[in-house]
């Protein structure tokens, strides 16, 4: 029997997310986001983070973050984020496309995170030139981070307040954000707009829905027009957004999403105690969420594939690989995983 710790994006769907599907497949409703679980979101968005919430219901993580960052930077802006982050790394390009050429800004720093010293000094950096220049026009972090880490909400204000001394735009890439809801203990407001986060790429697939996702604008109605243009143009207005619309309705209602990342995080974390006590082993990132990067032999690795487990080995490195826990994985898969260490 194999076992998958490859990614939570592998999991299935929620039952409580799969029962608000059959529900929305209940007789005919008005189409592309105009139906009533879609003219739901801002007041249930709205209420979750106690601020005015725009929210447009989308289908990909991909989108979600090019639509944000295309309606904040003109062609000839750059976007700040981390060397590691998706956007930079794992999205093929679509940042830039959608916005018609804006430029990524790769920033250094330990566990997947960079801090405001560091945006100010790049920042800084590509000044001077006048128009030569890229216009310094947002910032993304990400949450959690591609390291398995998170932002605490001091990090994240003060990264913010250097974005706004150099009249800069800020958005959270929150794909695994309730993991790193869960792991703070803290409101969902304390990490995004009263930290200075204007825009939020809310993710849902990868904790329990399935192609569903949301991006958030607090405080700025005035970018609903332009992400729902892009939206269209796009291609991704879907004629029956109802289903997208539903589950992430079902995914906050009760608190949900917090009940699946706080089980996902502790089955990561009890792994991560695991490999914290192997003789050889160890952990290449502080376990804060529901990631955990090993370090260890080639051999050891091809030894837990032997056993039947799925994992994914870093790419261009033999000697570290990632396992990833989802709201579905049992306590007896990660006792089985903890025993094949062993």
């Amino acid at each position: 029997m194999e076992l998958n710790f490859r990614s939570d994006n592998e999991s299935p769907a929620a039952q409580a997310i799969m029962d608000a599907f059959a529900q929305a497949n209940q007789g005919t409703a008005w189409a592309y986001a105009e139906d009533p679980w879609s003219e739901r979101l801002d007041e249930a968005f709205t209420g979750l983070f106690e601020t005015p919430t725009t929210v447009l219901p989308l289908s990909t993580g991909t989108v979600a973050n090019s639509i944000a960052l295309a309606c904040v930077t003109p062609p000839w802006g750059s976007v700040y984020c981390h060397r590691n982050a998706h956007i930079q790394n794992d999205e093929c390009g679509a940042p830039e496309f959608f916005g018609n050429g804006l430029r990524l800004v790769p920033l250094d720093g330990p566990d997947g995170k960079f801090d405001a010293p560091e945006l100010d000094r790049q920042v800084r950096a590509n000044q001077g030139h006048g128009v030569h220049a890229y216009l310094p026009s947002a910032l993304s972090i990400t949450q959690s981070t591609e390291s398995g880490t998170v932002y605490e909400p001091g990090e994240i204000a003060a990264i913010c307040d250097a974005a706004a001394h150099h009249g800069m735009a800020t958005h959270m890439d929150g794909a695994r954000f309730g993991n790193a809801v869960s792991s703070l203990g803290c409101h969902p407001a304390d990490l995004t707009w009263r930290a200075g986060i204007q825009m939020l790429s809310f993710g849902a697939s990868k904790n329990g829905c399935f192609a569903a996702e949301a991006l958030l604008f607090f405080g700025n109605p005035g970018l609903r027009e332009k992400a729902e243009r892009i939206r269209k143009r796009s291609g991704h207005l879907l004629s029956k957004m109802r289903y997208v619309s539903a589950q992430l309705l079902a995914y906050i209602d009760d608190g949900l999403w917090l009940e699946l990342a706080t089980h996902a995080n502790g089955q990561a974390a009890r792994f991560a105690e695991a490999v914290a006590n192997h003789p050889e082993a160890g952990l290449e990132y502080t376990v804060c969420a529901n990631e955990v990067f090993v370090k260890w032999s080639a051999e050891g690795f091809k030894s837990l594939e032997a056993a039947g487990m799925q994992f994914l080995t870093w790419p261009g490195r033999d000697d570290l690989a990632r396992f990833v826990f989802s709201h579905c994985t049992r306590e007896a898969e990660t006792d089985a995983l903890c025993k094949a260490m062993k």
